[in-house]
């Protein structure tokens, strides 16, 4: 894959879009995943490496690794909780590793049963095990703006986080929107911080889309200096561990903001309609995507 997007789009479909379902199966998943490389997205997020009992849909990280090897063009991840998590990715082959560490004390204990201390704590632990295969670490900040246990997330304790997460071995930073509350005007403030903070660090942006406002904040976050976007195909997602979190934006939906505005994505817009269609039939139920409504309503 050649050529420099405007904005380079992570799918994340099936993890963060599969990971409140009811488990499907390993067929349906790389179904939908072939789907998504249809697209000629460049990233995709497809397993995460994490406990079956807490998340039970990605009870089968092992097998979906397994599948990635038939789809070399496209830079496949996994996200962890943990340092095991990260020797597990490893062993099962995938280098490019996300690890999460929550800005809120709470919402880290439900998420990871550790503070946000300790989980920060184990940044250098799993750096060290993602670098020593030769591999990338990014760490998303969770609660990045808002937590629904502990309130707004101070400006300040998030910039912390990414500087300190840097510091430990991080290769690229992420702010997560995780109960999809964040607006504009504190995306641009909490970016325009954060790229300050943390120069030249590779930095990107994941919203939910709770209140509506995620495509506009995703908007926010390129006007403010990122590049890097996680989207879901259909707008399937949501944190088990968020108490009303819904789902990410739409993959469909964010394309057409960037394409239409004359910014380049490499995502070819029909192709997105089709996996939110196949989203949508993998999970067995409608999908909130605005725009996958729309072209239905028009055929």
């Amino acid at each position: 894959m050649t050529g420099v997007l405007d904005v380079d789009i992570r799918e994340v479909a099936p993890r963060d879009g599969l990971q409140i379902e009811k488990p499907v199966s390993t067929a349906a998943k790389a179904r939908l995943i072939a789907a998504l490389v249809a697209t000629g997205v460049r990233r995709i997020e497809a397993t995460a490496f994490v406990s079956p009992r807490a998340v039970p849909a990605m009870a089968d990280a092992s097998e979906v690794a397994e599948l990635l090897s038939q789809w070399p063009d496209v830079e496949f991840s996994a996200l962890v909780a943990s340092p095991g998590g990260a020797r597990r990715a490893v062993a099962a082959g995938i280098t490019r590793v996300e690890y999460v560490v929550s800005a809120s004390d709470t919402h880290s204990q439900a998420n990871a049963r550790r503070s946000t201390a300790e989980a920060l704590a184990q940044t250098a632990e799993v750096a060290d095990t993602v670098h020593g295969a030769g591999g990338l670490l990014e760490v998303i900040v969770a609660m990045a703006w808002d937590c629904p246990f502990e309130g707004r997330t101070p400006v300040a304790r998030t910039v912390d986080l990414l500087g300190r997460a840097h510091t430990l071995g991080a290769d690229s930073l992420c702010l997560g929107d995780t109960i999809g509350t964040a607006t504009p005007v504190r995306v641009g403030a909490l970016v325009g911080a954060a790229v300050e903070a943390v120069p030249g660090v590779p930095l990107g942006a994941h919203f939910h889309d709770t209140y509506g406002s995620g495509l506009a904040s995703a908007w926010a976050a390129y006007q403010a200096g990122v590049r890097r976007l996680d989207a879901s195909a259909g707008g399937l997602g949501g944190c088990p561990f968020a108490p009303g979190a819904s789902g990410n934006i739409a993959t469909e939906e964010l394309v057409h903001l960037f394409e239409d505005g004359g910014l380049s994505t490499g995502i070819d817009l029909d192709a997105c309609v089709v996996a939110a269609e196949v989203a949508a039939d993998v999970v067995g139920h409608a999908v909130p995507s605005r725009l996958l409504r729309a072209v239905r309503a028009r055929s």
